[in-house]
């Protein structure tokens, strides 16, 4: 049982990654691509695969960073003249 969910969330977060690519917002894509890592991540802990782990781990945290990165641009956005 805990294999098959372990492998549908792999598919769901690869699924997730390539709909990313073609989202045109750049939050939406960095959420989207954040979203599929961490189930890519899931799936690659199940798999006790560190490579793979330590890349998703990467992944994620990189698209996180850019998630934040740009809605804090946004917000100063507001109050600039």
């Amino acid at each position: 049982m805990i294999a098959i969910a372990a492998k549908i969330l792999g598919v769901v977060g690869l699924l997730l990654i390539t709909y990313g690519i073609f989202v045109k917002k750049r939050i939406v894509q960095d959420e989207v691509f954040a979203l599929g890592g961490i189930f890519l991540l899931i799936y690659s802990a199940y798999l006790r695969d560190l490579v793979f782990v330590t890349l998703q781990i990467v992944f994620t945290l990189s698209s996180l960073y850019e998630v934040y990165k740009l809605k804090k641009e946004k917000w100063y956005s507001i109050f600039k003249l």
